[in-house]
């Protein structure tokens, strides 16, 4: 059996208890051991910042040119997701891909917390600013 994790909130915790405490047993009755962790788990991004991530990534990629195999060019929102996300995390992060060429390897902005999509929106709006976007009317969840 695979591992399995099962999140709780204040609505599901005692059925999805029940759930947990009757896989445990099953394996238990197996002769297989368990574990069993429990962690805080934080709550990732919101619809608002998403939905803000996107319409500022939009607006980076119609107004901003950069260096791609040697050529200045208009990349797409999810190629600057991926440059952005890169940045935030100060490193980053290249393999090797199937038919040549590299792939960058960025995070996913799905798993971040708040706080983390908060960070890479502000340095999106700070490197927008850098390269003189114009921002469109949005919201700001940051």
């Amino acid at each position: 059996m695979t591992a399995r994790t099962i999140f709780l909130d204040a609505d599901n915790a005692r059925d999805r208890m029940v759930y947990a405490w009757k896989v445990a047993c099953e394996l238990l009755q197996f002769g297989k051991p368990v574990r069993v962790r429990i962690d805080e788990k934080n709550p990732t991004r919101t619809l608002e910042q998403n939905d803000l991530m996107w319409a500022v990534l939009t607006d980076i990629a119609r107004q901003v040119e950069w260096p791609v195999d040697g050529k200045l060019q208009l990349l797409e929102p999810e190629d600057w997701k991926d440059i952005l996300s890169a940045g935030l995390r100060k490193s980053q992060r290249v393999a090797q891909g199937i038919e040549g060429g590299f792939v960058m390897l960025g995070q996913r902005t799905s798993r971040m917390t708040i706080g983390n999509m908060s960070e890479l929106i502000e340095l999106a709006y700070a490197f927008g600013a850098e390269h003189g976007v114009v921002w469109h009317e949005q919201r700001r969840a940051a």
